[in-house]
């Protein structure tokens, strides 16, 4: 029986999740135009408005805009900034910012939404290693939205990623979540935690796996606009995100232009040049301790 304060998770029929692909390219048209409009000078206002008329142009409409009272298109979150930032002009970029770029979409009343962070050209080493955990988190979650898996096994996957990358606060605050007539729906899909628990993942659902990791502590604090978070110790952020479908023939993920194959090809690469990387350390055995050169005088006394 179900109680009251429970909501049923929502089962799409393969026509449902046709009009979510079809939202999910339209927000990877919008965020790759707007990513490829990040450079130094750009205000936030001005990539939203590059979204907005992508989206509008594609015959769709913006998720966000008016969401709870929203005022724009897209979420622009800069440097310590992890989700949720209002787009302004006021904001311009400088080089070496990052940015976070949220976005989404509706199709004939079905979503699809997705994030991605970039450089404002050339960032740090430590940036790069950053956004490059957080993308790479991602994508262990999503190769786990297969059926018959536990929701928490995607958690999993995320937190054992991020927590082989370095040594990252995994926001816990914030996290996925459904998707499909609505934005934010049933199930909550949380960055951390351990496998084999929650529901089940049956075929026709739909998730957004959104990993979003800072250099620093993993506390957030809200700013005064009531929508901005950041990190609570002033660090840079990143945020990746992707819709995923639970199909018969795995992952599909609705917001990557290919369906995931890319990345689900890029993240089997990775890992198996960490398995030889790890085969090679075991081939050549513990390093032998250096030994001190004996000097002639102690040859002598022995």
């Amino acid at each position: 029986m179900r109680t009251r304060r429970e909501q049923p998770i929502q089962i799409k029929t393969p026509s449902q999740l046709a009009a979510m692909r079809e939202a999910g390219l339209v927000v990877a048209d919008a965020l790759r135009a707007a990513a490829a409009a990040v450079q130094p000078g750009i205000s936030t206002a001005e990539l939203d408005a590059i979204a907005d008329r992508v989206i509008r142009e594609a015959g769709a409409l913006p998720s966000f805009k008016g969401y709870h009272g929203f005022p724009a298109t897209i979420c622009t979150s800069v440097n310590d900034q992890i989700v949720h930032g209002i787009p302004s002009r006021q904001t311009r970029l400088a080089a070496g910012d990052v940015i976070s770029i949220d976005c989404g979409a509706i199709v004939r009343g079905w979503h699809g939404d997705a994030a991605l962070t970039v450089g404002v050209g050339p960032v740090s080493a430590e940036l790069t290693s950053l956004l490059a955990a957080c993308e790479r988190a991602l994508w262990s979650g999503l190769a786990q939205s297969v059926a018959g898996h536990r929701l928490t096994d995607i958690s999993h996957a995320v937190e054992t990623s991020a927590q082989a990358s370095g040594d990252y606060g995994i926001v816990q605050e914030y996290v996925g979540h459904g998707i499909g007539s609505e934005m934010h729906m049933d199930l909550p899909v949380p960055n951390y935690g351990k496998p084999g628990r929650g529901p089940v993942l049956v075929e026709g659902m739909a998730l957004a796996v959104e990993p979003m990791l800072v250099l620093g502590r993993r506390q957030t604090r809200l700013l005064d606009d009531g929508w901005t978070v950041v990190s609570a110790d002033g660090t840079r952020s990143a945020h990746f995100e992707h819709t995923v479908a639970i199909t018969a023939e795995g992952p599909q993920v609705l917001t990557a232009e290919d369906g995931g194959t890319s990345g689900f090809a890029r993240l089997r690469a990775e890992g198996q040049q960490a398995q030889q990387a790890r085969q090679a350390d075991a081939a050549a055995g513990p390093a032998r301790p250096a030994v001190a050169p004996v000097s002639a005088g102690a040859r002598a006394r022995d």
